[in-house]
């Protein structure tokens, strides 16, 4: 099967307006045109046909981006893109694609050949982000520190402009303000427009004759800045608290991105932390736990006296309400755990060790005897077994 290759259409021509004629001038040729060869007026088969060939020049010239490649030399609804009125993709074909726009989804998943216009000189900055450490104390009561950012700022030279005083943006010549290049080619599928950006201004659309002498162009500068954070009472290692805008200032002047300040907390020497609960170890010798005693713990913020039983056992552990962590964003705070470690001496003199040994002997717990009868794991079976 040989392939015939299509004829752009002269949609102007169609039309009946010049090449430069402005969108209220095709709507209105339109309509007008419309009116005369419409069906419901002119039933002469020749006024459908021309009815269609308005339908689609009006279709294509409303359109920027069809509009853009019919003044390229192409035609986006040729024949061989399959959404020519009469062609082979037009209605009642049997064409392998819909429209000119599938042939480009297909070679470009859809992105070339749109209106995608030039870039923006002026962006968004990005996040910034600083590491901040803090004491147990600083972190349960909050704090305001002192922190330095190097990020950057606005040019004040230009004041985001990026261009020397005086002067001005100049329109690309290269492409025309565009952005970007076009270039119309004809395949065995079609015609298809290819898009790049322009590599005179990188894509902007405008150069800068005369660049900004302090941020050449970029209109930001590098600088070093003093801040004040109000860390509030309650926050946890690793939390980050955000400073809106106060990152780096985009290219252009553009709107400064945020700034987020990362908690670290440093270990403590007597308390660890989970969540609002903070736990230490307190050791108290055998008699102590034995008889009873009491203790004076320094909280973070107080001093409290708590009671420990007699007969207290190793690893018990002691709860002081409403003394942990302040709740971040609510009101109490936590709770101190005292974890209690009953210290046995490892050395005795003479007279201890008989004051131990009289006291055992009391209470039946001699030492000798617990080698009887096979021994201590012996009586603790006898237990279990119900022969104690």
């Amino acid at each position: 099967m040989r392939t015939r290759n299509a004829v752009a259409r002269d949609y102007y021509g169609i039309l009946g307006v010049s090449r430069e004629a402005s969108d209220d001038e095709i709507k209105r040729a339109y309509r007008k045109l419309a009116r005369q060869f419409h069906p419901d007026v002119n039933p002469d088969p020749e006024a459908q046909e021309k009815f269609k060939d308005i339908n689609a020049a009006y279709e294509v010239l409303s359109d920027d981006r069809k509009r853009q490649i019919v003044d390229l030399g192409g035609d986006p609804l040729a024949p061989g893109g399959g959404g020519g009125a009469g062609g082979p993709g037009g209605p009642g074909g049997a064409g392998p694609f819909v429209g000119f726009q599938d042939i480009m989804d297909a070679f470009f998943g859809g992105a070339a050949g749109g209106a995608r216009g030039p870039r923006p000189r002026t962006r968004p900055g990005a996040d910034a982000i600083l590491r901040l450490e803090l004491d147990l104390h600083e972190t349960a009561f909050g704090v305001e520190a002192p922190i330095t950012v190097d990020t950057a700022v606005l040019c004040t030279t230009c004041s985001g402009a990026g261009t020397a005083a005086g002067t001005h943006l100049a329109t690309c010549e290269a492409c025309a303000g565009r952005g970007e290049v076009q270039s119309v080619q004809r395949t065995f599928l079609g015609q298809v427009v290819s898009a790049r950006p322009c590599t005179v201004c990188q894509g902007y659309g405008t150069t800068i004759p005369h660049p900004c002498p302090t941020c050449a162009g970029d209109g930001r500068v590098r600088t070093r800045r003093s801040l004040t954070v109000k860390i509030p009472a309650g926050v946890e290692d690793g939390m980050r608290i955000r400073l809106a805008q106060q990152g780096e200032v985009g290219p252009g002047g553009g709107t400064a991105g945020d700034l987020y300040v990362e908690i670290h907390e440093r270990p403590h020497d007597v308390y660890s932390r989970k969540g609002d609960d903070l736990h230490c170890r307190v050791t108290v010798p055998m008699t102590a736990a034995a008889l009873g005693t009491r203790l004076t713990i320094k909280t973070l913020d107080s001093e409290e006296t708590v009671d420990v039983k007699a007969g207290t056992q190793p690893a018990s552990t002691l709860r002081l309400r409403a003394r942990g962590v302040p709740h971040l964003r609510g009101t109490g705070r936590g709770d101190l755990y005292v974890h209690l470690d009953v210290r046995t001496p490892t050395k005795l003199d003479p007279d201890q060790e008989k004051m131990l040994r009289d006291f055992a002997k009391t209470r039946g717990e001699e030492v000798a005897e617990l080698s009887k009868q096979g021994g201590f794991f012996s009586r603790m079976r006898d237990a279990f077994n119900g022969h104690a």
